[in-house]
């Protein structure tokens, strides 16, 4: 550059294989360990979505083994018995479904242990490791997937254990694992000694933070909708949307559960990690690509453009009888209710409240993304009135999206009404498969694919959102308002929502189509 001359620098170019990049199926034998095997996430949700994935042929029995390890003294077929019953029926399956589940429990095995002591996890390598030498695996080049069903407050003697007698021996290829449940803590401070403590033992590439919710078909088709799709790019922002509403409502209270529960409240239950990944799916930026990194760039920007929530945009609830509950304290401050507006600045959403809003014991079930459009400006048809445009996806139950949209009424007279365009997936996509979300997330780290997975940085701004709000919830300087089972909550949520610009629409409700 000192003589004067212009230097031209060659970039090599961006490869098209990063938008699109094919699973290279992997050789090596595969062991996945279920610890907490007898409890009734590893029951319920964990060994169903390994049973439909090996019935699917994402797993084969010729590679993988399933070990099932926890306190419980009881052997192989015990295990198997009490799996059975919840292994349901793979779509399309059904005749061959009792053969399909004995096939496949043959391939679990338990190891009974503790969770901190080394003779149980020497037990536990030693039966991996007679596996992997009966199919003739090269040390160091075998897979081990361990999946943590168990409380948090056991992940780091759990994470020790594994890192001190469980690993590959060597790098030929073969990798370790660790995929670990929520809650992630319970404030800033937790979730941050919990994530040193994993991540002393294991790197980042190596820990998965599991939350179904990414797992969702219709969440995992929001970043096709928006960024796929010409029409939405224009519209996608503050001059043409109002507000947006991301909903978890539950008809059922606590049962069964109130002393967990209790402990942990209807925020960091749901909203501070579910609703929240959702949040930022909706609002993130463009990716460079879909590699996993530069999605996670993304939602950790729009994480940190979110304002400090302030108390005035906040409505606390806890239902009537939350308290009857023999394992829930008699003057418990936890809500079972919440709408939060939260603000992101930044110049795409400056002004646009985002109305996070869950319960439990409310009068309907579902969960859903509700975006709604400012009025048309010169209504020149006068029909403000029936409501604005919204385009709502509805994530459980009955999978869809639809657009609500102002139209002609058929007939010879002008009247418009409120209508929709509506793609309901029980309708059009009858013959497919839609994966439950554990199903999905177990795949994508047998692939080694992160994007679904939460990272630490990711996980502490998170926390950074929420974490002053529920102190001073935790210090009773907030109290929640009541509420009748079977209601929408405290009339305060509604009133909250219309301050924050929501406007409800009266007299049409959406039908999911029959078929």
């Amino acid at each position: 550059m000192g003589t004067g001359q212009w230097s031209v620098e060659h970039r090599a170019p961006i490869r098209s294989d990063s938008l699109l990049s094919e699973f290279v199926p992997e050789t090596g034998c595969l062991s996945i360990i279920v610890l907490g095997a007898s409890g009734d996430l590893a029951k319920k949700k964990t060994f169903p979505a390994l049973f439909h994935l090996y019935r699917q042929g994402f797993i084969q029995s010729q590679d993988v083994h399933i070990f099932g390890y926890a306190r419980t003294k009881i052997s192989d077929k015990d295990l198997r018995d009490r799996i059975r019953g919840y292994l349901t029926p793979c779509k399309g399956f059904e005749q061959t479904h009792e053969e399909d589940v004995t096939q496949f429990l043959q391939l679990i095995k338990y190891v009974a242990g503790a969770y901190d002591t080394e003779e149980g996890f020497r037990l536990l390598d030693k039966e991996i490791s007679e596996y992997e030498l009966s199919k003739n695996s090269t040390e160091g080049s075998s897979r081990r997937l361990f999946y943590l069903a168990l409380p948090p407050s056991v992940y780091p003697s759990v994470c020790k254990m594994i890192k001190s007698y469980c690993m590959n021996k060597s790098d030929l290829g073969g990798w370790t694992r660790v995929v670990v449940e929520k809650p992630f803590g319970k404030d800033l401070a937790s979730a941050e000694e919990l994530s040193s403590q994993i991540g002393e033992l294991f790197d980042e590439p190596q820990i998965y933070r599991i939350d179904h919710y990414l797992g969702k078909e219709l969440v995992q088709n929001l970043m096709v909708l928006r960024f796929a799709n010409r029409m939405f790019l224009p519209l996608w922002n503050r001059d043409n949307i109002s507000n947006i509403q991301i909903v978890f409502r539950e008809d059922f209270g606590t049962d069964g559960r109130g002393g967990y529960f209790d402990e942990y409240g209807i925020i960091r239950d749901i909203i501070q990690n579910h609703l929240l990944q959702v949040l930022c799916l909706v609002a993130m930026e463009k990716p460079v690509s879909l590699k996993p990194e530069h999605v996670r760039d993304e939602k950790v920007k729009v994480l940190q453009s979110v304002l400090p929530i302030e108390d005035s945009e906040v409505v606390l609830g806890q239902y009537e009888g939350y308290t009857d509950d023999p394992t829930v304290p008699d003057k418990s401050n936890t809500p079972t209710f919440a709408t939060i507006v939260l603000r992101i600045h930044n110049e795409r959403w400056e002004g646009v409240p985002f109305i996070m809003k869950a319960g439990k014991a409310l009068n309907s079930r579902k969960a859903e993304i509700r975006v709604q459009f400012k009025d048309v400006p010169g209504d020149i048809y006068k029909c403000k009135k029936q409501g604005r445009n919204e385009f709502v996806i509805r994530l459980q139950p009955s999978e869809a999206m639809y657009m609500k949209l102002t139209v002609k009424e058929p007939g010879l007279e002008m009247k418009t009404v409120q209508s929709e365009l509506d793609l309901s997936y029980g309708q059009r996509y009858q013959k497919t498969i839609i994966p439950e979300a554990y199903e999905r997330l177990i795949l994508d780290t047998i692939r080694g694919d992160q994007q679904h997975f939460v990272r630490r940085d990711e996980l502490k701004a998170a926390w950074e959102i929420f974490t002053p709000l529920l102190h001073r919830i935790d210090g009773g300087e907030m109290k929640p308002l009541p509420y009748k089972r079977g209601s929408r909550g405290p009339e305060a949520a509604d009133k909250l929502a219309e301050k924050a610009g929501y406007v409800q629409t009266h007299g049409y409700i959406w039908i999911p189509p029959t078929l």
